[in-house]
C-alpha cells in the first residue's frame, strides 16, 4: 500500500526511491513487524485472557506441562497481524508470489483459528476439547494444496514450467514430468508438501518459544534463497535458476520473521501466550509456501530438518506401539516405546533436560541445519 501510495512522489523527494529497493521494504516490514507484535500483543493477550481462552494440555505431555493450561492460546492472532500488516503496508501487492503465500497463511491459519475456537467453545460446554475433527481439519488443508497446486500448474509464476522443482547441490537441474499426463502428479505433490510441513510446525509447538524460534530461523534462511533467486546477477553467478518476482517474496519472509520474533517477546520461558493452531498452521503453511513456489521443496530437509525430526518421532512411536500391541499385548507397548514421548522434544524433558535447554538447542540445530541449506548456493 505505502509502495504504491509513495512511490509516484520519488521524481519529487529522492529519499523515496528507497521504495525501489527490496532489501529496504524487507527491513520496514520487519521492523513494522516487530511494532504491531508490540503495540497489540499486550491488547491480545489481555482480551485472550478475559475470554478464558486457554491453553489445553496435550494428552500424554509430561506432568510439568499441567500448569500451562491456564495460559492462554490463541496468540497465533499477533502473528497474523503482524505478518499482514507490514507486508500489505510495504510489499507489491501485484506480485503473485507474495499473494499466494499471503493466501495460503491466512487459509491455514483460518483453519487453525477454527480449531482453537470449538476447543474454547467445547470446554465452555462442558465437553472433552476435541477442536476441529481431525479428518475436516485435514480435508482443509488438502483442499489448499490442491487449489495451491492447480494454480501453479496452469498458470505457472515464473519462465520455469509450473510442475517443476529443483535439487539442492544440484544447479541448473530441474525436474519436470517425462510427460503432460504426468504432470497432474504435482497437484498431489504440492498438497503433501503443504500439509505435511503445516502439520510439523503444529507437532513441534509443544514448548515455550520453540516452533516460532525455529520458524524465524527458517523463513530467515528461505528469504535469503528468494532474494537470490528473484536477482539476475546472483542467480546467474551462484548458478541457480532466475525466477522473475520471487524477490518479492523477501519482504514477505521478512515480515514473518519478524512476527515471529515479535511473539517470541511473550512466548519466551515462561509463556504469557501460547500461538495454539492459529499461529503453528499459519507459520507451517506459509513454510511450505515459501518452499513451493520458489521451487526449493527439497531444500526443507535441510531448513526443516528439526521439524522432519519431530514429525518422524511421532509416527515412530504410534507405529511401533500399535505393532508391539498387537503382537504382544498393551502391557508391553507401553513398557517399550522408542521414545519416553513424542513429540521428540517432550523425549528430552523425560531424560532431564529442562524446558529451556531444549528449546536453545534445538534452535542451535536449526541455525546448524540453515547453515547447511544455504551452502547448497555454493556447493555443487
Amino acid at each position: 500500500m505505502l509502495y504504491a501510495l509513495l512511490l509516484p512522489w520519488a521524481r519529487e523527494f529522492s529519499e523515496l526511491r528507497l521504495l525501489n529497493y527490496i532489501t529496504f521494504r524487507a527491513g520496514a516490514a520487519f521492523v513494522t513487524a516487530l511494532l504491531v507484535s508490540f503495540v497489540l500483543g499486550p491488547a491480545i493477550i489481555r482480551r485472550l485472557r478475559a475470554m478464558a481462552v486457554h491453553q489445553v494440555v496435550r494428552e500424554g505431555t509430561p506432568d510439568t506441562h499441567a500448569g500451562k493450561g491456564t495460559t492462554p492460546t490463541m496468540g497465533g492472532l499477533i502473528i497474523l497481524a503482524a505478518t499482514f500488516i507490514p507486508v500489505l503496508l510495504w510489499a507489491r501487492l501485484s506480485n503473485r508470489y507474495v499473494m499466494l503465500a499471503m493466501f495460503v497463511t491466512a487459509w491455514m491459519g483460518g483453519i487453525g483459528f477454527l480449531d482453537d475456537y470449538l476447543k474454547l467453545q467445547q470446554k465452555r460446554r462442558g465437553e472433552k476439547n476435541r477442536g476441529l475433527v481431525e479428518r475436516y481439519k485435514l480435508a482443509g488443508q488438502v483442499i489448499c494444496g490442491l487449489g495451491l497446486g492447480t494454480y501453479l500448474l496452469l498458470f505457472p509464476i515464473s519462465t520455469l514450467p509450473g510442475a517443476s522443482t529443483t535439487l539442492p547441490f544440484f544447479k541448473y537441474v530441474l525436474l519436470v514430468p517425462v510427460t503432460a499426463s504426468l504432470a497432474w502428479l504435482y497437484i498431489p505433490w504440492v498438497t503433501f508438501i503443504l500439509t505435511g510441513v503445516s502439520n510439523a510446525v503444529n507437532l513441534t509447538d509443544g514448548l515455550d518459544g520453540l516452533s516460532s524460534g525455529l520458524v524465524a530461523i527458517a523463513v530467515t534462511t528461505l528469504g535469503l534463497f528468494a532474494y537470490v533467486l528473484g536477482r539476475k546477477d546472483t542467480s546467474a553467478y551462484l548458478q541457480v535458476f532466475y525466477l522473475l518476482g520471487s524477490g518479492e517474496l523477501t519482504v514477505f519472509c521478512a515480515a514473518v520473521v519478524g512476527a515471529c520474533i515479535g511473539f517470541l517477546w511473550f512466548n519466551a520461558h515462561p509463556a504469557q501466550v501460547f500461538m495454539g493452531d492459529t499461529g503453528s498452521l499459519a507459520l507451517g503453511g506459509a513454510v511450505g509456501a515459501i518452499a513451493l513456489l520458489l521451487k526449493s521443496e527439497f531444500l526443507l530437509l535441510f531448513v526443516g530438518a528439526v521439524f522432519f525430526a519431530e514429525t518422524v518421532s511421532v509416527i515412530l512411536q504410534r507405529s511401533v506401539f500399535k505393532y508391539r500391541k498387537r503382537r504382544y499385548g498393551e502391557e508391553y507397548a507401553k513398557a517399550n516405546r522408542v521414545f519416553r514421548r513424542a513429540p521428540l522434544h517432550h523425549h528430552f524433558e523425560l531424560l532431564g533436560w529442562p524446558e529451556t535447554q531444549v528449546v536453545v538447542r534445538f534452535w542451535i540445530l536449526g541455525i546448524l541445519c540453515a547453515i547447511l541449506a544455504l551452502s547448497t548456493l555454493k556447493l555443487r
